[in-house]
């Protein structure tokens, strides 16, 4: 399942000039432990801390102040930028309506979900679990609905046997199901999307990350999960369009370096999802009616979801967040007024509170309690547990 996705160099360092340019020295002089301090000096070790973090502060405020001169007038102008690309202050009287008229009164649902696995040699099994969060008329009181689904693969013992007279092990002894890994990513992403769909009935709709993600727009090789989620991304986006997405965390630095410019009650629009969508279908590894389905998808729905940053105070951090650009500045102030509720972390509450119910009703050691008391009532007990598994 791992033909088609980015190498890990994409995203990293891939040579001595990077590193160079990233630490400031060579590979070789970090490697030479001649170059290493001994021991462990509480009061050294805090002094250089705080130096290092007082001029990277500055630099960041020096960079911070040209952003807000300089890139935020000239949004507008880059190429393909939607029509509403630019930075805006959030409305105080618009984030109040919305608070008494659209959240509190349950009319913006979140859906949030967990998936655990456990897998042993007789058997694979994981557990996903989804949780549809809405207020349920004031900030202390949710509503929330779970659905649950499991999924299980056994072993082939003569198989395995065959393939490994043969040398040719199929399953490695730490190697994960490989069907696990489907449920987990591609079939969670798909449930998602799903139930926010088909069992929600508010006005706006709440998704975690990004609503065009890798796993949706791949299938992850499988033709009949592209098709249904290519159908379901193509309901939100054409018939429901009030949906707001966001990642719970801003991991491209130049995207962070942008959000970190804004000023708290501040969200920028910057450009719709059809580059950055294309770019993962161009990578993945599909068949030629897929890949032309995938594309066309990609050329007809993705202009339409916009990406833009938004700060909900000075104390937190920013976050992304996907909506359709006819209703993009709305979105904007809908996912700003759930996140000023906690002001020092600046994250919808909805999608946090789902996924604590979640993890709540399907967590691990739920999950694990009672697949041991299923292998202990087999007379199996634990050693078909690692003992990774098993530490305390």
């Amino acid at each position: 399942m791992s033909e088609g996705i980015p190498p890990d160099g994409d995203d990293g360092f891939i040579g001595d000039d990077d590193y160079r340019s990233a630490f400031g020295e060579e590979l070789a002089a970090t490697l030479d432990l001649r170059t290493w301090e001994l021991g462990l000096d509480p009061r050294h070790i805090l002094k250089r801390f705080k130096e290092q973090v007082d001029t990277a502060v500055h630099q960041e405020d020096v960079v911070r102040e040209a952003i807000r001169k300089e890139f935020f007038p000239r949004l507008k102008k880059l190429r393909d930028a939607p029509q509403s690309a630019g930075v805006y202050a959030a409305s105080p009287e618009r984030l109040a309506i919305i608070h008494e008229s659209l959240l509190f009164p349950g009319r913006v649902e979140a859906v949030n979900s967990v998936a655990v696995s456990h897998d042993s040699l007789p058997i694979a099994i994981t557990q996903i679990g989804i949780a549809i969060v809405s207020y349920g008329g004031n900030t202390g009181v949710f509503s929330q609905r779970l659905f649950r689904r499991e999924m299980s693969t056994q072993t082939d013992g003569r198989k395995l046997l065959r393939d490994i007279f043969e040398q040719r092990q199929a399953r490695g002894v730490e190697e994960e199901d490989p069907l696990s890994k489907l449920a987990r990513r591609n079939i969670r992403a798909h449930a998602e999307l799903a139930l926010l769909l088909d069992r929600s009935s508010a006005d706006w709709r709440m998704g975690y990350g990004n609503p065009c993600s890798r796993e949706l727009l791949s299938g992850s090789g499988y033709s009949s999960l592209l098709t249904a989620s290519l159908e379901l991304l193509k309901r939100l986006i054409r018939e429901h369009r009030k949906f707001v997405f966001v990642p719970n965390s801003l991991e491209d630095r130049g995207f962070l370096t942008f959000g970190n410019a804004l000023f708290g009650g501040e969200y920028a629009i910057i450009d719709t999802l059809e580059a950055d969508s294309a770019y993962i279908v161009d990578r993945w590894n599909y068949d030629k009616k897929d890949r032309e389905q995938a594309f066309k998808f990609v050329k007809e729905f993705c202009p339409h979801v916009v990406r833009g940053i938004f700060r909900a105070s000075d104390q937190s951090p920013p976050y992304l967040f996907y909506a359709h650009r006819e209703h993009a500045h709305i979105a904007a102030h809908v996912a700003m007024a759930d996140s000023i509720i906690r002001s020092e972390r600046g994250f919808p509450m909805l999608l946090d509170v789902a996924d604590v119910a979640c993890r709540g009703a399907f967590g691990t050691e739920g999950f694990m309690g009672m697949v041991n008391d299923a292998y202990a009532q087999a007379g199996a007990k634990f050693h078909y547990v690692s003992e990774r598994k098993r530490r305390p």
